[in-house]
């Protein structure tokens, strides 16, 4: 029989997840009050189009919107029934999730998910806490969700509850870590005059050199688009995991300076006139009488 799996959120990842179930031969039912392609009109209506014991994949924001979602699921499941949350929820997050749902008799998994919007195409790497026999339970979901080739290069069972979400932060904070590097070198190759095209360089890296790697593709790809970025402000968000992962380097006593730069970088991105730099520049003239730029006066409105 078809193993059917509900999911509930159809954003960039979950309508794209949900799609590569279907091509992959399961039943993928979707469900997001927000979203035109929503199979059903309610969470209600989800749970009932699902056979016992019942498998709800919840792909939504972390934090207040992943949290009122499993709420509602805990009356509406029954004894037997499966949640995955595959958010990005912090990992402390998931025992008080588990907690709750285990009081009513209900399982549950979390799964850190990575493959952006070209997962449906490529697959997605899977990273997942709980006991055993529910990863096995849901082993049909993960292998046509993660690319095609050894279930050891793209699924992990990380460990029990919350050892998934613990994995994805570690990825997630190793990503913030390479992402910083490119930039910087793009930055520092456009600064020198000598180089007569920046992108051509990038692009060289690609292929041989110990460099290469997707994201340096993604690089490449965005310039080849728009070669100077000139359509993008620095302004760059972060999502919570680069945090996660310094805050627990410290409780870990880790050092981790190279992912802690790249997240204040992220930090600095959003300042349009630092007042740390201010500071700065104001000590340098004050000891050793350094020239400052002065502010440009502001306009009148």
């Amino acid at each position: 029989m078809t193993m059917k799996l509900g999911l509930v959120g159809l954003g960039r990842m979950g309508l794209n997840m949900r799609e590569r179930l279907r091509e992959r031969g399961l039943e993928a039912i979707g469900y997001d009050p927000h979203a035109a392609d929503s199979d059903v009109d309610s969470l209600e209506s989800l749970v009932e189009s699902l056979p016992a014991p019942r498998s709800v994949w919840v792909m939504v924001p972390a934090g207040a919107p992943t949290r009122e979602v499993i709420g509602q699921l805990s009356r509406l499941l029954a004894p037997g029934d499966l949640v995955v949350d595959g958010g990005n929820s912090r990992f402390t997050d998931d025992k008080i999730s588990a907690d709750v749902l285990a009081g009513l008799g209900i399982r549950y998994l979390d799964c850190g998910v990575s493959g952006g919007i070209w997962g449906r195409q490529d697959g997605y790497a899977l990273m997942a806490g709980g006991d055993a026999a529910d990863i096995d339970r849901l082993m049909p979901v993960f292998d046509a969700l993660r690319p095609d080739g050894d279930r050891e290069d793209s699924f992990v069972h990380a460990g029990p509850v919350g050892a998934g979400h613990y994995a994805k932060m570690v990825h997630n904070g190793i990503e913030y870590g390479l992402m910083q590097a490119y930039a910087e070198g793009y930055e520092l190759l456009a600064a020198e005059d000598s180089i007569a095209d920046v992108p051509a360089v990038l692009r060289a890296w690609s292929k041989g050199t110990v460099v290469r790697s997707w994201l340096l593709d993604l690089l490449v790809q965005a310039l080849s688009e728009d070669p100077g970025l000139s359509s993008l402000s620095g302004f760059t968000e972060d999502s919570g995991e680069g945090r996660w992962t310094v805050e627990e380097a410290i409780a870990h006593a880790v050092p981790a300076p190279v992912i802690s730069a790249a997240l204040f970088a992220r930090f600095a991105s959003r300042q349009h006139d630092s007042p740390a730099m201010k500071a700065v520049s104001a000590l340098r003239n004050q000891f050793g009488g350094h020239a400052v730029r002065r502010a440009e006066p502001a306009g009148i409105a």
